[in-house]
């Protein structure tokens, strides 16, 4: 595409530049797809010519183009999304609302990252049109149902942040805002993932010591993240800022483990395999002085997942213990867990309908008997006398009962 440029003496070429950029901001109908193909193609076609010229060539984003280029984009991506096609869309279960006019669409978010990846490009003479409110539009355009679009537009923001040091801290505040409108309003933002992406690396990239405000967003926004219904469609790249997180301040490890034993699900097995994925991640980054601090209701929970009828939960929770490292955390912390373990495991091993459950708990069993060998025969010895005591008192109360109903029999007997 680039021979339209080579005829055209290089005091012209600016002029040229802008004046395609102004002819790619006529927007087209896609909604009727036989509208106006010519003007479409035309326009695809300056679209293809502009992505060539900034990639290829030297020192054609001077000044005056800033401005036109941003217009352009401007004019092309902001937009009012449509309403989702199924008002009941289920982002696990159904396919998304593609966009219609993504011929156009790709060719500009192509022609937007080569403009902000190029060598010539000057944030300097960028932030004056790259501002607070063109971040916040962009911002909107991530609740796109449409997935080719999210990747480009988390691509794009990376670049933005990377570029405007002066834009970083409004865009965590903006991403944290849409993260708590989603958590305590809406429940729904189709670009929650894409956003936990972007984060992962801006968090990498935080200094030591943590400044406050990041500690916060980590408790107030990231933890109550895990509440959410669909908290399967961005699990993965949240439980990643969490870990990150950890790795940078240790010291966060007990906030972040009560944080989410606090929200843990109770009715949906779905979630608490995935709060458990969560806590082996957690736990495979975590000092063992921070794991001494949380070891007690950690494990209390762990206990009743093993416990779990749910097959996957139970199985998820005793595979902790294929883990080396957690497993050499628990044997440094064998007197405080053990006894926490022991009744459900010791339990499980007679009563669990499931055979792979059971060949798993004699596995962990094992594993305990031989870290502490008299522990374990004490733990033994005490449940067998707890039991012996409870079928004791189940005896009384069922005698007591008969008793009772008899009593109850004799005096109807004597009304009559």
């Amino acid at each position: 595409m680039l021979f339209v440029w080579k005829y055209v003496p290089s005091s012209e070429q600016e002029e040229l530049f802008i004046r395609k950029l102004r002819q790619c901001c006529v927007a087209f109908d896609f909604m009727d797809p036989v509208a106006d193909l010519k003007g479409k193609e035309i326009k695809r076609a300056t679209l293809n010519e502009l992505v060539d010229y900034i990639t290829a060539g030297r020192g054609v984003l001077t000044e005056p183009v800033y401005p036109e280029i941003i217009r352009m984009i401007s004019a092309n991506l902001f937009r009012t999304l449509p309403p989702s096609e199924n008002p009941d869309f289920d982002p696990e279960e159904d396919d998304p609302t593609l966009e219609a006019s993504w011929p156009h669409l790709q060719l500009v978010y192509e022609f937007f990252l080569r403009f902000l990846e190029s060598s010539d490009f000057q944030p300097t003479i960028g932030k004056k049109v790259i501002d607070q409110k063109f971040v916040l539009q962009l911002l909107d355009l991530f609740d796109s149902e449409d997935p080719r679009e999210r990747d480009f537009l988390k691509t794009v923001l990376h670049r933005i942040y990377g570029k405007f040091l002066g834009l970083r801290a409004f865009i965590r505040k903006q991403i944290n805002n849409i993260f708590l409108r989603f958590v305590y309003e809406t429940e729904h933002f189709n670009g929650v993932g894409e956003l936990l992406e972007i984060l992962g690396s801006i968090i990498n990239g935080f200094a030591l010591p943590l400044k406050s405000e990041h500690k916060q967003f980590l408790v107030k926004v990231l933890l109550p993240l895990h509440k959410v219904k669909c908290l399967s469609l961005y699990h993965a790249q949240l439980a990643y800022c969490v870990v990150q997180f950890l790795e940078k301040d240790a010291t966060l490890t007990e906030p972040v483990v009560k944080g989410l034993l606090k929200f843990w699900p109770k009715t949906c097995s779905q979630k608490e395999v995935m709060f458990l994925g969560e806590i082996e991640e957690i736990l495979e980054v975590i000092e063992p002085s921070q794991f001494a601090k949380v070891q007690e209701p950690l494990f209390r929970q762990i206990s009743r997942c093993v416990s779990s009828p749910h097959f996957q939960v139970a199985e998820r929770a005793l595979y902790f213990w294929n883990n080396e490292y957690v497993m050499s955390l628990i044997e440094e912390n064998n007197h405080v867990i053990m006894p926490i373990m022991f009744p459900a495991l010791y339990r499980i091993s007679k009563e669990h309908w499931n055979q792979t459950i059971v060949a798993l708990v004699y596995n962990v069993l094992k594993t305990f008997m031989e870290m502490n060998s008299k522990l374990f025969d004490e733990l033994t010895a005490s449940y067998k006398a707890e039991r012996q005591k409870e079928k004791k008192r189940e005896k009384e109360r069922d005698e007591l009962w008969k008793r009772l109903s008899e009593l109850e029999v004799n005096n109807k007997v004597k009304k009559k």
